[in-house]
């Protein structure tokens, strides 16, 4: 099935040539770039470099590709979008948002939920702009409730809530692919066996990465806020 964005699905003799070089995504990259020089900010180029040369890998390299023809690439794709992305940016433009970070949560919640219901999904890849629309909101979402997680003015027991529901969500979205007794996107029926995967078994796969790998990001930052809320505490002891 020929997708609208990264082309038909790859075979793996292909796969290495299968390069990206779509204007919306270069757009993004330098309009990313073009809002942070113009905040006349210097301390956050880092992780604007990292958060920029990530989404040029999925977006741009081979494993975009790749997406087409694997469900679990696609649900990598969108976790590295969402948990490594996300709070890159946020620290590159950490100017926190006034939004409840309860509403971010389950905003958040309800747009990763959405774009991985079946229906919604097979829809979502069929054309680039509901493919852009999944990509924007994906990360959009996850880039206001990283601002709001990582915010010295954010509550530590607030922020760890915040982390601790996100990774649940996830992890139950996980364990439905996982234990799923069919696979359920119709996308990929035919694209899988290339690869030496059978659709279900694909799908699985993709549970067990939203499971199990997709938690880490959040667990490293819950250690890192703890760290930072500790220091902070012996600090003020100190004084």
């Amino acid at each position: 099935m020929a997708q609208a964005y990264c082309g038909p699905a790859p075979e793996p003799h292909s796969l290495a040539t299968a390069w990206n070089f779509d204007v919306v995504a270069l757009s993004m990259s330098c309009a990313l770039l073009c809002l942070f020089l113009s905040s006349g900010r210097r301390d956050g180029s880092l992780p604007l470099a990292a958060a920029l040369g990530v989404f040029l890998i999925l977006f741009v390299s081979p494993f975009c590709a790749l997406t087409v023809a694997l469900f679990s690439a696609r649900v990598a794709h969108h976790v590295i979008l969402i948990a490594i992305v996300a709070p890159l940016l946020a620290l590159a433009f950490p100017r926190p948002n006034k939004l409840s970070l309860q509403f971010l949560v389950a905003i958040h919640a309800l747009i990763v939920w959405l774009w991985h219901a079946p229906p919604v999904y097979d829809f979502a890849i069929a054309s680039a702009l509901p493919y852009w629309t999944m990509q924007v909101t994906l990360l959009g979402s996850a880039f206001l409730l990283w601002q709001r997680v990582l915010s010295p003015q954010t509550q530590l027991a607030s922020a760890l809530l915040a982390l601790l529901a996100t990774l649940v969500q996830m992890g139950m979205l996980g364990a439905l692919l996982t234990f799923a007794r069919e696979p359920l996107y119709q996308a990929h029926f035919s694209t899988t066996l290339p690869f030496g995967l059978t659709p279900h078994a694909d799908q699985q796969l993709s549970g067990l990465i939203m499971w199990v790998p997709a938690a880490l990001p959040y667990m490293v930052a819950a250690a890192l806020l703890a760290t930072r809320s500790l220091d902070r505490h012996r600090a003020s002891a100190t004084r």
